[in-house]
């Protein structure tokens, strides 16, 4: 079963690459712009997408210029935030994303349902990565769809916008 289960997660990380891969590039640049500027960065996650910003915090290589974000936090024009999610609809990623686009900050979404036009996150957000997660990856006994890698997409899509962030901010390898 480990075997399958890597190959479907290939393909995942497979399918992200190559279908999100100028609006990685576009959300590091949106990124990028508060921290070259004086605004901070934030991740604000949802649900188990916590772990991302965990990860970002406490990694053997940080993500630089990351803000700790609260739903207390007051967000100015000069600050950038990267919202990360399960779901394109839930109801507490949306009010953040009605609210950052009603006050004009710029903010990227990530979220496993493709943008289109039944996507209101992608609607709202100046950047949207899909993880392309749309079940389970493996089936079990009864026929059910199981392992349902949210978690393990959204690391991925953090590591892959963290690389090109660095990049435009000139860091490298002996910096961090």
């Amino acid at each position: 079963m480990s075997k399958i289960l890597t190959t479907q997660l290939s393909g995942l990380l497979q399918r992200i690459t190559q279908n999100e891969e100028d609006a990685i590039e576009e959300t590091a640049r949106l990124l990028a712009q508060a921290a070259i500027g004086e605004g901070n960065v934030y991740f604000a996650c949802f649900g188990e997408m916590q772990v991302v910003e965990f990860n970002a915090f406490q990694a053997v290589e940080p993500f630089s210029k990351l803000a700790a974000w609260s739903s207390d936090t007051n967000l100015t024009e000069s600050d950038r935030v990267c919202i990360f999610t399960r779901s394109a609809h839930d109801e507490e990623a949306l009010a953040l994303a009605q609210k950052l686009n009603n006050r004009f900050i710029p903010f990227a979404a990530v979220a496993s349902e493709v943008a289109n036009a039944e996507n209101p996150l992608a609607d709202l957000a100046y950047t949207y990565i899909s993880t392309r997660v749309r079940g389970g990856l493996l089936p079990n006994d009864l026929g059910q769809r199981i392992v349902v890698p949210h978690t393990i997409a959204g690391l991925f899509v953090y590591e892959a916008v963290k690389i090109a962030y660095d990049e435009m901010l000139g860091f490298d390898d002996e910096e961090l």
